[in-house]
C-alpha cells in the first residue's frame, strides 16, 4: 500500500518537472538579431521578386534602421535602391545607389550600383527651356563610371546614353541659334552656328544647323559662304534623296537671293548715278 502512494505521488510530481523543463528550454530559445534581421531580409526580397517595390521599401528601410552589424545591410542598401529605380522614382534610385556606392566599395554589386547611379540621373526630369544641370550631373556621372571601370562590357550603353546627353546640351545651343535667325538677327545666328558645329560634330542637329547657317549668310548676302556650308550638307547625305532635294531647293533659293542682290546693286548704282549727274547740272 506504501508502495502504490509512493507512485501515484511520484508520477504526477514527474509530469510537472518535465512540463516545467520543457517550458524552460523553449524559452530558452530565443530568435537572435542576426535571425530576426534575415527573416525580415528575406520577406522583403519576396516582395521584391513580386514587384512589390513600394512595400519592399517599407521593409528594406526597417532592416537600415535596425540591422547594423547584421550582415544584411549591404543587401538591403542595394535592394532598396532597385526598388525606387523599378518605381521609377529617379532621384532616390540616384541617392541610394551612391549611398551604396560609399558605403561598399568593395562589394560585388558596386560597377552596377554605379551604372544605374548613371541611369537614374539620366532619366531624372529635364526640359530643354529650363536649367540643365540634371543632364550635367548625368554626364559626370557616366565620366566617373567609365573612369573607374574603363574594360567594363557596358560601354556601348554608356555610349549611347552619352550621346543623347550631349544632344541634350546642343539641342538647346540649337534652339538660341534658330532664335536669333527668326529675330532677323542672321550675324548672331551664325555665331552660334558656327561654334555648335564645332562643339558638337556629331550631334544630331547638325545636318538641320549646316542648312540653317547657310540661310543666315544667304541673308547676309554672303552667297559664297552660304554655298560653302550647302556642299558640306551635300556631301554628308549623299545616299539620302530627300536631304538631296532639299539642297537643291537651298541652291535655288540662293541663286534667287543673289539675283535680287545683284539688282538691288545695279538699282543703287544707277540711283548714285542719276544723283551725280543732277548734282552735276546744278552746278
Amino acid at each position: 500500500m506504501k508502495k502504490f502512494c509512493k507512485c501515484t505521488l511520484f508520477i504526477p510530481f514527474f509530469l510537472y518537472m518535465a512540463t516545467m523543463t520543457g517550458c524552460s528550454s523553449t524559452s530558452n530559445e530565443k530568435i537572435t538579431h542576426t535571425d530576426w534581421c534575415k527573416n525580415r531580409y528575406e520577406n522583403a526580397e519576396e516582395l521584391f521578386k513580386a514587384k512589390k517595390y513600394g512595400r519592399t521599401v517599407e521593409k528594406l528601410e526597417e532592416i537600415l534602421s535596425t540591422c547594423a552589424g547584421s550582415g544584411y545591410m549591404e543587401q538591403a542598401q542595394f535592394l532598396i535602391a532597385e526598388s525606387h529605380f523599378n518605381l521609377e522614382q529617379w532621384i532616390e534610385a540616384r541617392g541610394e545607389y551612391g549611398s551604396f556606392i560609399v558605403n561598399f566599395p568593395g562589394s560585388p554589386f558596386a560597377e552596377t550600383a554605379e551604372f544605374r547611379k548613371a541611369v537614374s540621373s539620366y532619366n531624372m526630369e529635364y526640359k530643354i527651356d529650363r536649367d540643365e544641370s540634371n543632364t550635367m550631373t548625368a554626364m559626370k556621372d557616366f565620366e566617373r563610371y567609365l573612369a573607374n571601370h574603363p574594360s567594363t562590357p557596358l560601354r556601348d550603353s554608356v555610349n549611347y546614353y552619352y550621346n543623347n546627353l550631349v544632344d541634350r546640351v546642343a539641342e538647346k545651343e540649337f534652339q538660341t541659334g534658330r532664335l536669333y535667325l527668326r529675330m532677323e538677327k542672321p550675324q548672331a545666328a551664325v555665331i552660334y552656328f558656327k561654334e555648335f558645329l564645332e562643339t558638337y560634330p556629331k550631334a544630331k542637329r547638325r545636318s538641320e544647323v549646316l542648312f540653317l547657317i547657310s540661310d543666315a549668310y544667304t541673308d547676309l548676302d554672303q552667297f559664297e559662304s552660304a554655298r560653302q556650308y550647302l556642299a558640306i550638307a551635300q556631301n554628308e547625305s549623299t545616299d539620302d534623296a530627300e536631304m538631296q532635294k532639299r539642297v537643291k531647293k537651298a541652291e535655288d533659293k540662293i541663286a534667287k537671293a543673289e539675283e535680287t542682290y545683284e539688282a538691288r546693286l545695279k538699282k543703287e548704282a544707277e540711283k548714285k548715278r542719276l544723283q551725280k549727274e543732277e548734282k552735276s547740272m546744278v552746278n
